[in-house]
């Protein structure tokens, strides 16, 4: 499965990057996210508790950040276990554009699944796979704003 999409910041992209690396924004922006560690500047830990149809799980899983082209592209990657729901691993490629005050954010996402999430059909695991996509995007660029505005 691949996603791709974009989205405006009204925030500079120096505000934006530091913001995909706090782990307060991150927790309070992934849908379902129970706790989110950083355990070194390229690599998280987290919790998260998802509903996906008739599929609840609570995953564990690790991320690792490539920050080398950084604040213009970075890359993730990560994977997490669900127990019996199954499990995802996946990436993704982030550019971010600075468009005068305001920043682009695009990505491009990849992820593979197993287990009984695999079993519910790819029309449904895309389409909760966009709808988490977009409510963490809202949810990180209201965040953004928000201490931007309070700076």
């Amino acid at each position: 499965m691949e996603l791709q999409d974009e989205i405006r910041i009204k925030a500079p992209r120096e505000t934006v990057y530091a913001a995909l690396n706090d782990p307060e924004i991150l927790k309070e922006a992934i849908p379902g996210c129970e706790e989110i560690t950083k355990t070194s500047d390229t690599d998280l830990e987290a919790k998260v508790a998802l509903k996906v149809g008739p599929v609840k799980a609570r995953f564990s899983g690790k991320v690792k950040l490539d920050p080398s082209q950084a604040p213009e592209k970075f890359s993730l990657t990560g994977e997490g276990s669900g127990g019996p729901a199954g499990f995802a691993k996946g990436g993704a490629d982030v550019e971010l554009e600075e468009d005068g005050e305001e920043t682009i954010l695009r990505y491009t996402a990849k992820a593979d699944i197993g287990g009984k999430l695999a079993q519910l059909g790819s029309r449904l695991i895309t389409g909760t796979a966009k709808k988490l996509a977009a409510s963490f995007f809202t949810k990180f660029a209201a965040a953004v704003e928000e201490a931007e505005a309070e700076a």
